[in-house]
């Protein structure tokens, strides 16, 4: 059985920072691309970063860029997005998928909700 949990979420202060992890089980990790998206309120969910099984490529939003990194561990089936200079437009649920185009196999997490406020 394949799960994705998320974890690292909380409300933190304009400017501040968080880092997300998403650990993944029942898969072959290294084949997945990761990717994580969010979903504001009132929002359409979005891709706010990828990267590749190997972690050579990796992919952000322009609303994101420069200030999050995307990162994995495959030794640990692990995936970070770690987020500086947070906005309170980053206010989302932030949610982790792991994606194997190649055999069409696509699976999520529950999410974590980040909050950006003072």
């Amino acid at each position: 059985q394949v799960q994705l949990v998320e974890s690292g979420g909380g409300l933190v202060q304009p400017g501040g920072s968080l880092r997300l992890s998403c650990v993944a089980s029942g898969l072959s990790f290294s084949n997945y691309i990761m990717n994580w998206h969010r979903q504001g309120p009132g929002k359409e969910r979005e891709l706010v970063a990828a990267i590749t099984g190997g972690g050579g490529i990796t992919s952000y939003a322009d609303s994101v860029k420069g200030r999050f990194t995307i990162s994995r561990d495959n030794a640990k089936n692990t995936v970070y997005l770690q987020m500086n200079s947070l906005e309170p437009e980053d206010t989302a649920v932030y949610y982790c998928q792991a994606k194997w185009v190649a055999i069409m196999r696509d699976y999520w997490g529950q999410g974590t909700q980040v909050t950006v406020s003072s």
